[in-house]
């Protein structure tokens, strides 16, 4: 008895299994309209039952299919087919046809022992180069886990499920109803823990755990029950890898407590400063036990009002009360600090007692220096003269004090002192201005070395297709050229990325695919070849196109074919 071959909407046959996971199986499958071997996920049964979730996910599958990039796995198709089960009633089949890609799950790679430290880094640079090119095309992938990366048998990285697990977290309503799809609780965000809404700077936490896990071969934080794991990222300082394995370079420390910010905003902003953060490791110079006990109490610091918001959180999210501590209790980092704060309020009570005590220096009928702050020069001089007390002015820039008054004045205001005593005033000069140097139309090196010889800061740089500039060209910048600012204001350019977007132009006429292509949003040559090999119509449509949908360089050529037989 032959098994029959079972083809999805009448053109992806199944074949073997190769797969498994939470939310669907995947098989080899083979394209028969194009004629190339894929990679097809079926999804499970009870989440194809949900047809708000079906339309979700087959909007976010077309939002995965426009990224074109040899970091992620390509989205080929998404489509729903039907089957009737055995108790006769119909059931929709969604599915997703991808790239298949011959290699091995990160998962599998950490699961067969200790990763050796360049390889660590190098895996976690292709996720961060996937997440680069995903985070500028508007697509947060929400679920970044050993689980969605390949490794292929060349060694390259390959990300993949971008925008099915927004499909499924938009459908659920609690950490608890979701684990069980989305992944695993081990890789979740603090936001996500929360059930808030996320960005990009989600992507990066949960990078930050899987570079967490390749270098030490364990997650930062593990429990019993998903939930007991959210409590952990919301309100728990991972140890740091060092101290786990003292093997891994210390250098890596900072970045990857940076990366589990609780806090988004003290996480590298995008997946381009997490790179580079990694790269400077490498011959960066270890941070010492002050400055990583500095950072942690930065990142992890006790937060009286956080505690409350993860309780609050929490107990929305579920009834659970078998969640326990998997950390020992409040780093030894915060002992320390409070030491340290109590330390200084004793030597601060010890110098305030001790300056009322009569010395043969001080005469007893002293006067206090008043308080001239941000008054005129000219003005502070006649209060400190009233007080019969003397003036030396001192110039100094300020971004806060307007240009001739004070900034503040040694000794301080309400100091005692004696008759006659010099007072230094220190005045304001205004801000300190730098000239914004012309940045339109050089490239983002010549950019970054002009801004920082002007004293400015660069801010943010924004990628923006331009089909007339090479790729790195400055287009604009927020601040016009030859104006003056304060020095160190932030300049963010917006910088052309060397490329523009096409789109499938199979079945299209080739007047209309040509008048697209060449129109002034593209830009590119267009040549024609012609196949005898198929009927010409009466509208010369596309059969094929040199070029895959995606983004291409600029100025490209691209060949389209249409049919000229008879």
């Amino acid at each position: 008895m032959t098994t029959e071959t079972r083809v999805l909407s009448g053109r992806y046959r199944v074949d073997d299994l190769i797969g498994r996971g939470g939310m669907a199986s995947v098989y080899r499958g083979y394209d028969e309209t194009l004629g190339r071997t894929v990679a097809i996920k079926i999804l499970k049964s009870d989440l194809a039952g949900d047809a708000a979730f079906r339309t979700r996910f087959r909007l976010e599958a077309q939002a995965a299919s426009r990224m074109a990039h040899p970091t992620i796995v390509r989205v080929f198709d998404a489509g729903e087919d039907a089957e009737t089960g055995r108790d006769g009633v119909e059931r929709p089949v969604p599915y997703i046809v991808m790239e298949l890609v011959h290699g091995r799950l990160l998962k599998d790679v950490i699961a067969e022992g200790p990763v050796p430290t360049d390889d660590a880094l190098r895996y976690v640079d292709g996720i961060l180069e996937a997440l680069e090119y995903s985070h500028r095309a508007g697509v947060v992938h929400r679920d970044i886990k050993p689980g969605n990366v390949m490794i292929t048998d060349g060694g390259r990285v390959k990300v993949m499920d971008f925008g099915i697990a927004r499909a499924v977290s938009d459908s659920s309503s609690t950490v608890a109803e979701t684990t069980a799809i989305v992944g695993t609780a081990a890789y979740f965000s603090p936001e996500q823990a929360k059930g808030e809404s996320v960005d990009a700077r989600a992507d990066l936490y949960s990078t930050g755990v899987v570079l967490y896990e390749l270098l030490t071969g364990r997650t930062p934080f593990r429990g019993d029950t998903p939930v007991a794991v959210a409590y952990q990222h919301v309100s728990e300082a991972p140890v740091p890898p060092s101290e786990i394995d003292e093997t891994i370079p210390r250098a890596l420390d900072a970045i990857v407590l940076r990366a589990l910010a609780k806090d988004p905003f003290q996480r590298p902003q995008d997946a381009a400063s997490f790179r580079e953060a990694l790269d400077e490791t490498i011959d960066g110079k270890a941070p010492t036990k002050r400055q990583m006990s500095a950072l942690s109490n930065e990142l992890y610091g006790p937060n009286p009002r956080q505690a409350a918001e993860t309780a609050r959180s929490l107990r929305q999210l579920s009834t659970d009360t078998t969640m326990r501590r998997t950390q020992p209790g409040p780093p030894v980092a915060w002992i320390w600090g409070g030491v340290s704060v109590l330390a200084v309020l004793l030597v601060a009570v010890f110098v305030w007692v001790m300056q009322f005590q009569p010395t043969d220096d001080v005469p007893t009928a002293s006067l206090a220096v008043p308080n001239v702050v941000d008054m005129s020069y000219e003005r502070a001089v006649e209060t400190l003269e009233a007080e019969q007390l003397t003036a030396s002015r001192v110039n100094e820039s300020d971004e806060k004090i307007a240009a001739g008054n004070v900034i503040d004045t040694v000794p301080a205001a309400g100091t005692s002192v004696a008759a006659g005593q010099k007072v230094t005033v220190y005045v304001s000069t205004g801000p300190d201005t730098a000239k914004v140097p012309t940045l339109e139309g050089i490239t983002e090196s010549e950019a970054r070395a002009a801004i920082e010889t002007a004293g400015l800061s660069l801010g943010s740089i924004r990628r923006q297709d331009d089909p007339a500039l090479a790729a790195g060209t400055v287009i604009s910048s927020t601040l016009e050229a030859g104006t003056d600012v304060a020095k160190g204001t932030t300049v963010n350019l917006v910088v052309a990325s060397g490329q523009v977007v096409i789109v499938d132009y199979t079945g299209y006429t080739l007047e209309a695919a040509e008048r697209e292509l060449q129109s002034d949003e593209k830009q590119l040559t267009v040549r024609t070849q012609e196949d005898p090999g198929c009927r010409a119509a009466a509208q010369r449509t596309v059969i094929t196109q040199s070029l895959a949908p995606g983004e291409v360089p600029v100025h490209s050529e691209i060949t389209l074919t249409v049919c000229s037989g008879s």
